[in-house]
C-alpha cells in the first residue's frame, strides 16, 4: 500500500504539482504520454532544476505553441472521453475539471456546461491535470493527506480584471477544506491547484504515521523573497506495512445521501463494483430534521480506493467521504459445478481448514437455468440447493452430478 502526504503550506498549482511528482520519482515520460494522448495541439514537458527560496526543486515548463482556444467544460469532456488514456486517469481529469467547471459556474451564475474556462481551459491547464492525474496513478498512492493549502493575500490580475486573493473560483473549490492565507501578499493557489487537490485529497491534515520512501520538491514560476514557492510530496508506506509486514487492511469508504433519485442506486452500485469495489451496499437512514436518506458503503482494497472514490463523486450527489481501514476475516473459496436437469450451475464452496462449511449456488445461473428448462426458478433453486447440502463437510471435492 502507498500513501501520499502533500506539503501545501506554500501554495499549489499544477506545475509545482508536477514537478513534486517527477522529484518523487514519477518517469516524466509517463506524464508526457498521457498529455500527449489528450493535447489537441503539440505539447511537451520540459524539466529544470531550480531553486526556491533556497531549497533545490524541480521545475517543470508546459512548452506550447500560443493557442487562443477558450474551451468550455463540455469541450474539455469531449477531448477526455475520446483520448487513449488510462482509465483512471481519465476519472480522475474528468473529475478535476468538473471540480472546476461547478465552481466556475457557482461564481460566474452560469450553466457549468457553457462556462468558458479561459486559463484554466487552455492547453497548460489541460496538461497540468491531465499530467497531475497520470502521477499520482502511477504511483498508485492511496489514501492521499494534504495539508492546508496556503492561498496568499492580496491581489490578482485575470481576464476578469483585478480580484481578490484567494480569486472567487479558489475559494469555492476549497470551501470545506483548511485553508490559511500564508505568509506573502501573493496568489499562492491557483484553480487548477485547488482542483486537483480536492480531487486527490483524502484526507486534510499534517503528515500521517508513515515510512518515507521519497521525497518530491516542485518549484513554481516565481522566486519571491522570504517564501519558498515549492510543494513538497511524500511518498511511502503507512508505518507498521513496511516490507515484511503484514498486508494492508481493506477500506470501508461511506457517504450519507438524502437527494439522489433512487431510480438511480443500482447503476450507482455497479459503477463501484467495476470500478474496483469488492462489495457496495445501501442503508436506510434517517438524517436530522426526519430526511429519509441512505448511507452508501463500498468496501475495496487501498489499491483500488481512489477509483471508487471517484466514481462515487461522479455518480452520486455527495461532497464528501468517510474512511476507515476494517478487520476482514474470510473463509477460502472455490468454485465447483453441480447440474440440473443438464443444466451446470456455479456453486461457490467456503472452507475452514479443510472442511466445507458453505456452498451456495450463483444465482444468475440459477435463473438462466430455469429460463432453458422452462421451470420456475424457485425449483431450479430448490434442487441446486439439494446439491449443495450433500457437499457440506466434505474434504475432497469433484464436480456436483445431480437431477433430484
Amino acid at each position: 500500500m502507498t500513501v501520499a502526504w502533500v506539503d501545501a503550506s506554500s501554495g499549489a498549482s499544477g506545475d509545482l504539482l508536477l514537478g513534486a511528482l517527477v522529484g518523487a520519482g514519477v518517469p516524466v515520460e509517463v506524464l508526457q504520454a498521457a498529455v500527449d494522448a489528450v493535447a489537441p495541439e503539440p505539447v511537451a514537458l520540459r524539466v529544470e532544476h531550480v531553486h526556491r527560496g533556497g531549497l533545490a526543486a524541480l521545475r517543470v515548463h508546459v512548452d506550447l505553441t500560443e493557442s487562443h482556444h477558450h474551451r468550455t467544460w463540455r469541450d474539455v469532456r469531449t477531448i477526455l472521453d475520446a483520448a487513449a488514456l488510462d482509465g483512471r486517469v481519465r476519472d480522475l481529469a474528468l473529475a478535476a475539471f468538473e471540480r472546476l467547471a461547478v465552481a466556475e459556474g457557482v461564481v460566474h451564475g452560469a450553466d457549468p456546461e457553457t462556462v468558458h474556462f479561459h486559463e484554466v481551459g487552455a492547453l497548460d491547464a489541460i496538461a497540468d491535470v491531465v499530467g497531475v492525474c497520470a502521477g499520482f496513478v502511477h504511483l498508485g498512492a492511496t489514501p492521499v493527506t494534504v495539508s492546508p493549502v496556503a492561498v496568499g493575500s492580496g491581489t490578482v490580475r485575470t481576464t476578469h480584471g483585478v480580484l481578490p486573493v484567494p480569486p472567487p473560483a479558489v475559494a469555492e473549490l476549497l470551501r470545506g477544506a483548511p485553508t490559511h492565507a500564508g505568509t506573502v501578499a501573493m496568489e499562492l493557489c491557483t484553480p487548477t491547484g485547488a482542483a486537483l487537490l480536492t480531487t486527490l485529497a483524502t484526507a486534510y491534515g499534517p503528515q500521517p504515521p508513515m515510512v518515507v520512501e521519497s521525497v518530491g520538491v516542485g518549484a513554481g514560476s516565481r522566486d519571491p523573497e522570504g517564501h519558498a514557492n515549492v510543494l513538497r510530496l511524500f511518498v511511502g508506506v503507512p508505518a507498521g506495512t513496511e516490507t515484511g509486514s503484514t498486508t494492508a487492511e481493506p477500506l470501508l469508504i461511506e457517504t450519507n445521501i438524502d437527494d439522489l433519485d433512487p431510480r438511480v442506486w443500482p447503476a450507482v452500485i455497479a459503477a463501484l463494483l467495476e470500478a474496483g469495489a469488492s462489495d457496495a451496499w445501501l442503508t436506510p437512514i434517517l438524517m436530522k430534521k426526519g430526511r429519509p436518506a441512505h448511507t452508501l458503503h463500498a468496501l475495496v482494497e487501498p489499491a483500488r480506493a481512489a477509483e471508487v472514490r471517484t466514481a462515487i463523486f461522479r455518480h452520486t450527489t455527495t461532497i464528501g467521504l468517510r474512511e476507515q481501514p476494517v478487520s476482514k476475516h474470510a473463509l477460502e473459496r472455490e468454485m465447483v459445478e453441480v447440474e440440473v436437469d443438464g443444466r451446470r450451475i456455479a456453486v461457490k464452496l467456503a472452507r475452514q481448514g479443510d472442511q466445507v462449511v458453505n456452498a451456495q449456488p450463483e444465482y444468475d445461473d440459477v435463473v438462466r437455468a430455469a429460463a432453458a428448462l422452462g421451470r420456475p426458478v424457485n425449483d431450479v433453486l430448490t434442487a441446486a440447493q439439494a446439491l449443495c447440502r450433500a457437499l457440506l463437510g466434505t474434504t475432497e471435492l469433484g464436480t456436483g452430478d445431480g437431477n433430484p
